[in-house]
């Protein structure tokens, strides 16, 4: 068996370890604004398309 001050710094050790495992940082984060999302169709978005403009004109 081991002597009674050999067993006390062995919990000191290990409870020491622990703290040091637990300490961490929080750092202030900015808060992203919420996404808005649409809930009705937009009505032009079905006369949309594509348009492709030549501008080397060969």
């Amino acid at each position: 068996m081991l002597p009674p001050f050999i067993i006390e710094q062995i919990r000191k050790r290990e409870e020491d370890a622990r703290q040091n495992q637990q300490q961490h940082l929080e750092l202030p984060l900015p808060v992203a604004p919420p996404q808005h999302r649409r809930t009705v169709p937009d009505p032009d978005d079905k006369d949309r398309g594509v348009i492709i403009i030549d501008l080397l004109g060969d």
